[in-house]
């Protein structure tokens, strides 16, 4: 059954062309999501030939009509001040400064699925840790002889991380020699953290602007969803079912 909107027929042929947006989903949510999306468009497209906003020709042209639409139809007020250091108080954990960690490691590169090869360096990182346990000074000597890392010409060092800047599996170690192989992806990793400094809290003068943007963005989603439901809400739409307003 074709769908329908307002008596305008919106064609497989666009469902399908409109659904390589959603690649990566599952075909038949891909299909349903082009499908909503081209409802609203033909909705938003009605509003703004009703508002007589389309002076040009061209598709630049309906997509900023569309936008001075939004503008128009959706008003927001800013958040203010306090609304913003409520947010702040709410969440220190996303205002402060990375953590920063000095580290320097010894890969020894073993590929994910030969398990003899992973095996094997496994059992070299353990050997160097026991050696590097009575004798640290040589961490630099034996990067150099034995990792696979490019770092190996610096001794191993690689210099001052901050979380995702390196193998997730770096992140946890505390500081000095871990005692176990850290194993990632390209291999097991002989890891000695030098130095962690922990991140600090971030003043709120430092984030207000911040912080303003993103409440302000997070009000204006909301804001159009709720105009688009409206929209759907009263609009006579055949061969699918949509949960309006």
């Amino acid at each position: 059954m074709p769908i329908r909107v307002n008596g305008r027929e919106i064609s497989e042929r666009a469902i399908n062309q409109e659904s390589a947006a959603f690649a990566g989903r599952d075909p038949k949510d891909a299909q349903r999501q082009a499908a909503v999306a081209l409802i609203i468009r033909e909705l938003l497209l009605e509003q703004v030939a009703q508002a007589r906003l389309v002076r040009e020709q061209g598709e630049a042209a309906v997509d900023a009509a569309i936008d001075a639409l939004l503008i128009r139809e959706v008003v927001t007020p800013d958040p203010d001040d306090n609304a913003c250091r409520q947010y702040y108080l709410a969440n220190p954990e996303r205002f402060r400064s990375p953590t920063l960690v000095a580290a320097r490691h010894i890969l020894l590169a073993a590929h994910p699925e030969d398990l003899e090869e992973r095996e094997q360096a496994r059992t070299q990182a353990e050997t160097l840790i026991g050696l590097l346990a009575t004798q640290p000074e040589r961490f630099a000597e034996l990067a150099r002889a034995c990792s696979a890392c490019p770092s190996k010409a610096q001794g191993g060092q690689l210099g001052q991380l901050s979380r995702g800047q390196t193998v997730s599996e770096f992140e946890d170690v505390p500081v000095g020699l871990a005692t176990r192989p850290v194993l990632s992806r390209y291999g097991y990793h002989v890891v000695e953290v030098l130095e962690k400094l922990e991140g600090q809290p971030l003043p709120f003068d430092a984030v207000l602007p911040t912080i303003r943007e993103y409440l302000a963005t997070k009000t204006r989603r909301r804001a159009i969803s709720q105009y688009l439901q409206r929209l759907v809400g009263s609009a006579e739409i055949k061969g699918i079912e949509l949960v309006g307003a």
